[in-house]
């Protein structure tokens, strides 16, 4: 039966052929009502159905009423009161960060989104977003993340804080056998490469890199080959499918079979619009940040720089 069958974010994505931020924004706007189980959203088959419906501009009496009609207790941007907060961004410190806002802050549901760091910021612009996470080099200056952010958020009221400092670099085979030190070796004939998805905080890196060091992506075997994180460019490396590519330090521990060469301290950034909507939780996030327990907790995963955690790097 359709009232026993439910579906991931993920799989609705697929399914209406949208971003999983697009979904977690209709799941904020209360259009897509949900669950949670463990650490992953639901949407029952009927409710899908009924939007789909909805979008259609059908209204058939045997499917549920649209959430405007729905009285707020069902609606899923405000069932008791609780607010979807979607948080984007890969790194684990974002998992601790969110189980730490599920335990101290009170009103708030927060909705993880695996996505990169400039489809992060894009998703943030566009409204589907509460707290994206960036690690974005500007090759120009050398500075990380403000350069985009304040671009891509003109006219906007925000708040930009450091989560955590990490190394990134290169992953190469187990003893560096073609002797890799720098971004300039990537202009070495016949290199392989394991490249991330457009987007990303690694790909904008490495683009960046070869922009600076004169080099073509054409010059690169593998250039349009693309692994979604960075554990996936690790395993590449590890398995010898590819020679060489760009990550960060903590990937290499866990995949293992490789070697790490760090070339860049990479600046990990988060990122609120301060509405008055987000105002009452803001606080008690920078709270969070700043708080022994959560650094604690950062302390214990190898290859984090916590020096500037809580601390705000910019704000209009």
């Amino acid at each position: 039966m359709s009232s026993d069958i439910s579906y991931t974010t993920e799989e609705i994505a697929k399914m209406l052929k949208i971003s999983k931020l697009t979904v977690y924004d209709l799941i904020k706007k209360g259009e897509l009502p949900s669950y949670r189980v463990g650490k992953q959203m639901r949407v029952d088959a009927a409710d899908l159905e009924a939007y789909k419906q909805r979008a259609k501009g059908i209204k058939p009496s045997s499917q549920p009423a649209p959430a405007a009609d729905r009285p707020l207790q069902h609606s899923a941007a405000s069932v008791n009161g609780i607010r979807p907060i979607v948080v984007t961004g890969q790194d684990i410190g974002l998992d601790i960060l969110v189980k730490h806002m599920e335990k101290n802050i009170s009103g708030i549901r927060p909705l993880r989104a695996y996505v990169g760091s400039l489809d992060s910021l894009i998703s943030m612009y566009r409204g589907e977003s509460d707290i994206v996470s960036t690690h974005l080099l500007d090759g120009d200056t050398g500075e990380y993340n403000i350069p985009y952010i304040r671009k891509l958020l003109v006219g906007s009221s925000y708040m930009v804080v450091n989560l955590l400092s990490r190394q990134a670099g290169f992953y190469v085979q187990k003893g560096n056998p073609l002797g890799l030190a720098g971004w300039q070796d990537l202009s070495h004939p016949g290199l392989r490469l394991m490249n991330r998805e457009k987007g990303s905080g690694a790909r904008i890196l490495l683009d960046e890199q070869l922009r600076l060091h004169g080099i073509s992506p054409r010059q690169l075997a593998g250039y349009e080959l693309e692994q979604t994180n960075h554990i996936g460019v690790a395993a590449k490396v590890a398995s010898g499918e590819a020679d060489v590519g760009v990550g960060i330090e903590k990937a290499a521990a866990i995949v293992g079979q490789l070697d790490f060469i760090p070339l860049i301290e990479e600046r990990y950034d988060l990122v609120m619009l301060k509405t008055a909507d987000n105002i009452p939780w803001i606080q008690a996030l920078l709270d969070i940040l700043r708080s022994e327990e959560f650094r604690r907790e950062l302390q214990m995963i190898a290859g984090y720089d916590l020096s500037r955690t809580g601390e705000v790097l910019f704000e209009t």
